[in-house]
C-alpha cells in the first residue's frame, strides 16, 4: 500500500539514497525526486535505482506529498527554512538528522507538518557507492514530535518506518539528545581521540581491538563536527562522565590496586554484554 504520492529526497548520500531503495522495493511511494548539492550524486543516485528523476531546484518540492531532509545537521534547518513557502499546506516533512531539539524547535514553528525523525541505520560509510534498501531493517528510529503535532501525521510517518522494518520510538527532541549524547556521540567523539593519540608509525602493529574500537572514526569529519557543536551541552556533560571514568581507572594502575581495577572491568564487562 503507498502511502505517498510524491516524494522528495534532498540529500541522497548513504541515508538518503538509501531510504529511496527501501521506500521503491516496498512500494511505498508513487515516484521520487532527488537532489543533492553535487548534481553528480543525484545522477548517480538514479542510476542505483534509489530515486526516479534528479533535480536541481528546489523549486520540485512545490508540489510534494513528502519531503525528507537527509542533509547534515546545518543544511537541514536551512533548507527547510528555503522551502517553507514553497510547499503545499498539507506537505509531510521529515528530517533524519542525529539530532534533534535546535531542528525542531526551528522548524515545526514554520512547517506545520513537520516531524524529527532519526533511523539509527547508518554506519561510517557515505556516499552513493554504498546504498543500502535493507539499512532500516531491524533498526531503531526515533521519532520526536512536540505537543502540536498531527497525531494523524505523526501515526503515518510512525507507520512508514515500520513499513521499511524499524522499531519506532516515541521521544521528545530534548530527551533525544540527552541520550543520544551518551550512546552515539560520547562513542564517536572517544573513537576520534582513541585514534587520534596513537602515533601513525604503530598502526601497522595494530590489533582487530584497534581496528574494532576506532571503526566509527573513519565517519566524515564535516557531519560529525556538525553533531558535535549541535548538540554541544549534552556532549560535554558527557565527556565530564567519561574523564571521571577514565581518571578513576588510571588511578587504579597508578596505585597497584588490583581489586579495584577487575571491578572496574568486569563491572564494564558486564554491562556490555547486555548489548548483545
Amino acid at each position: 500500500m503507498k502511502l505517498f504520492n510524491k516524494v522528495v529526497i534532498i540529500g541522497t548520500g548513504l541515508i538518503g539514497g538509501s531510504l529511496g531503495l527501501a521506500l521503491k522495493e516496498k512500494h511505498l511511494v508513487s515516484r521520487i525526486t532527488g537532489l543533492s548539492r553535487h548534481r553528480r550524486n543525484a545522477g548517480l543516485a538514479k542510476k542505483a535505482g534509489a530515486i526516479d528523476y534528479a533535480a536541481v531546484s528546489l523549486e520540485v518540492v512545490k508540489d510534494a506529498d513528502l519531503i525528507i531532509l537527509a542533509t547534515p545537521v546545518e543544511a537541514i534547518i536551512e533548507i527547510a527554512l528555503k522551502i517553507a513557502k514553497k510547499i503545499k499546506r498539507d506537505c509531510v516533512v521529515i528530517d533524519v538528522g542525529s539530532t534533534k531539539e535546535a531542528i525542531v524547535s526551528r522548524l515545526s514553528r514554520v512547517i506545520p507538518n513537520f516531524i524529527g525523525c532519526h533511523p539509527l541505520s547508518g554506519s561510517e560509510r557515505r556516499g552513493v557507492v554504498n546504498l543500502e534498501s535493507g539499512i532500516f531493517k531491524n533498526s531503531l528510529c526515533i521519532i520526536t514530535p512536540t505537543a502540536k503535532t498531527n497525531k494523524k501525521i505523526l501515526s503515518k510517518v510512525s507507520l512508514l518506518w515500520r513499513r521499511l522494518g524499524s522499531r519506532v520510538v516515541i521521544l521528545s527532541p530534548e530527551v533525544h539528545d540527552r541520550i543520544l549524547a551518551f550512546t552515539s556521540h560520547l562513542p564517536h567523539a572517544v573513537a576520534f581521540s582513541l585514534i587520534g593519540c596513537i602515533p601513525a608509525k604503530l598502526l601497522s602493529l595494530s590489533s582487530a581491538g584497534l581496528r574494532d574500537s576506532t571503526r566509527i572514526s573513519a565517519s566524515d569529519a564535516n557531519l560529525w563536527g556538525e553533531v558535535f557543536l549541535s548538540n554541544r551541552k549534552n556532549l560535554l556533560s558527557c565527556l565530564s562522565a567519561f574523564q571521571t571514568k577514565l581518571a578513576v581507572l588510571k588511578l587504579a594502575i597508578e596505585r597497584k590496586n588490583k581489586k579495584l581495577l577487575i571491578n572496574i572491568l568486569a563491572a564494564a564487562k558486564k554491562k556490555r554484554e547486555k548489548l548483545g
